[in-house]
């Protein structure tokens, strides 16, 4: 007799990997937002349930990890270069930056836990070279690896934050670049005198162009 049909299906079904619950991770998180990553809803898109998920991660936390474990497994460290290292530094944090922003709300996974994934730890090793290339004491470098890794994230955070609410019917509290220059330059002149004489000022620049200007305040300058 011929096996039956949902044993056929279950014997073709690939088996539970890591790899797996972190593409599903993955998928989740770019179709649905950070917020809606849960193991029940990873294991959902295995098409199994959330016990097949424990023989391998233990909770939260894990996927956590694995995701951001699987992001900077693409990022390429450069030879340090006394002689370049800011620049070579603002390069990584380029990437780790886009690769945030292709996942909406991801970054929030770096911010949760302290990762000892190995390609995680690849990366922050080649952060750390590149800062002390350029002549930091080892404190110093590690204090500002953390700083900088914390405004990548909030950043990444940040512009995925207003791109998700983008596109909510109600986009009222989204304004303008004009807008925002409106209302700051019909702020009470007694009171914001600065902000008002200042407005197109603060309001300036593209994202990109704030992201490099923070990171190279935070590097210093020759």
């Amino acid at each position: 007799m011929p096996a039956d049909p949902r044993q056929r299906r279950a014997a073709r079904k690939a088996p539970i990997t890591l790899d797996r619950i972190t593409d599903a991770a993955l998928e989740v998180v770019a179709t649905e937002g950070y917020d809606a990553l849960t193991i029940r809803r990873v294991a959902a898109v295995l098409g199994t349930g959330p016990s097949s998920l424990y023989a391998h991660i233990v909770n939260k936390d894990d996927l956590d990890e694995l995701l951001i474990g699987r992001l900077y497994a693409d990022v390429v460290l450069p030879e340090p270069d006394p002689a370049a290292w800011r620049e070579q530094l603002l390069g990584v944090y380029t990437q780790i930056r886009d690769l945030y922003l292709k996942y909406p709300g991801v970054s929030r996974a770096a911010l949760a836990v302290v990762s000892t994934n190995l390609e995680t730890l690849r990366v922050g090793e080649g952060i750390l070279a590149l800062l002390l290339a350029g002549g930091l004491e080892p404190r110093t470098a590690g204090w500002t690896r953390d700083a900088l890794s914390l405004y990548v994230s909030a950043y990444a955070l940040e512009q995925s934050m207003v791109r998700l609410r983008r596109r909510a019917q109600d986009q009222e509290w989204v304004l303008s670049r004009d807008e925002l220059l409106d209302r700051f330059t019909a702020l009470p002149a007694e009171e914001f005198p600065e902000t008002r004489r200042h407005a197109a000022a603060l309001i300036s620049g593209t994202g990109p162009d704030r992201f490099e200007f923070t990171l190279r305040l935070l590097l210093g300058n020759d």
